[in-house]
Parts: structure tokens; sequence; C-alpha cells
């Protein structure tokens, strides 16, 4: 059978060619000499893969009288197992990764609350005034509330922009380890989120205190 062979992982497994293994042996003096076998299991997992390579290599035991055991008589390198290796390791860096952006979230909302304090700090003359004008504790919470939640949502926007845009540039290049960059906009939009009701507690704090200046000392102390 002949034909063209494709494969989308890459140039390098476009450069190989696939022949019968009569073929191979023919061409190369083989004689009936084979030697590696490599073969598939389909869906099975590791021990399933396991138990399949134990009955092959107990066959090939008995038919060339050596002990299944013996690793130097054949050797086995079972792909499921480093695939199951590959898939902790990538789950240990998706959990550092998810470690550092909550960190990194922590540090936004400290961020905001720290501004909103000293928003609240330096516009202490006028809330005093909005509360001598007749302004209730609960109007001057939901302002300082809103201001939060404003900072936050805009600048998680713009994170979240920033960062499907660098993906995008990401992958346009030439590159057959990274191949179709992207971010699942679930997790971006749940994380954008959190930040904004992250920052509106954190904004909290600093408006209830603001709800509980005295208009009288806030107009003196200015």
């Amino acid at each position: 059978m002949v034909g063209i062979f494709t494969d989308p992982g890459g140039a390098e497994e476009e450069r190989r060619i696939y022949i019968p293994v009569s073929t191979a042996q023919l061409a190369f003096n083989g004689g009936e000499k084979l030697g590696q076998i490599q073969m598939t299991v389909g869906q099975a997992g590791p021990e399933e893969a396991q138990a399949i390579i134990d009955v092959i290599v107990g066959q090939l035991a008995e038919k060339h009288n050596f002990d299944p055991a013996d690793n130097q008589a054949v050797r086995v390198h079972n792909n499921i197992e480093q695939f199951e290796r590959f898939k902790k390791l990538f789950w240990m860096i998706s959990a550092f990764v998810m470690v550092i952006g909550l960190g990194t979230l922590a540090a936004g909302v400290v961020g905001v609350s720290n501004i909103m304090m000293i928003a609240v700090k330096e516009r202490t003359k006028e809330i005093g005034v909005r509360k001598a004008l007749g302004a209730t504790p609960n109007s001057i919470i939901f302002m300082i509330i809103q201001e939060a939640v404003f900072l936050t949502g805009v600048a998680g926007l713009l994170g979240l922009s920033a960062g499907v845009g660098f993906l995008g540039l990401l992958g346009k290049l030439d590159n057959d380890f990274i191949v179709n960059p992207n971010i699942d906009l679930t997790y971006g939009i749940s994380a954008t989120v959190f930040l904004v009701v992250a920052g509106a507690l954190a904004g909290y704090f600093p408006a209830r205190a603001a709800a509980k200046v005295n208009p009288i000392h806030a107009l003196r102390d200015q």
C-alpha cells in the first residue's frame, strides 16, 4: 500500500516513512529478526496496559526460553506510564500557577484597600460636608464601594484583555511546542468577577470608617 502520510504534530513526524515489516527486513537484510515491536493499547489505563505487557512478555519468554523478569532479555518502554508522569508534572505546574494567581489577586485586593483608605483619608472634608448636608451612612458606604468596584473592574478587564492579546501574538509564532495557546474565558471572567467582589469587600472597611466620620470634626480638622 502506497500513500501520503500526514501528521499535525509537527515537521519531525512528516519526515518519517512507514513501510511493511517484510519490506524493511528485505531492504535492510534483516532476515526474520525484529529490533523492536510497537503497539497501541487503545484507551487502556496504566494497570490495563501493564497487564497487556505482562501477557506479551510472558508469551515471548515461553517461545524464546528466557525469564520474563529478566529486563535484559526484553526491554519495555511504556508510554502510558510516561504520560501519567507528565500529567502529574503538569498538574503540579497548574497548581503552582493557581497559587501564584491567587496571590496576585490577593495583592490586588490589598492594593485596592490601601488606595481606598488613602482616598477616604484625603476626602475627609468632602465626606464631612456630604454628611452635614444630609448624606446617610449607607450612601457614603455605597459611594466608596462603588469606586472600589469601578477600579477593580477596569483593572480586571484590562488584565484579561492584555492576557488574551498576548496569547494571540504568541500563537502566531512558528513554534512546535506551543500550539494554539488560549485562555478559557470562563476562568478569565471568573477571576475578574472574583477580583471585583473581593475589591468590593476590600472597599467596605474604609467605607464603614468613612460612614462613621463626624462632620463637625471632619470640617474642623481641615
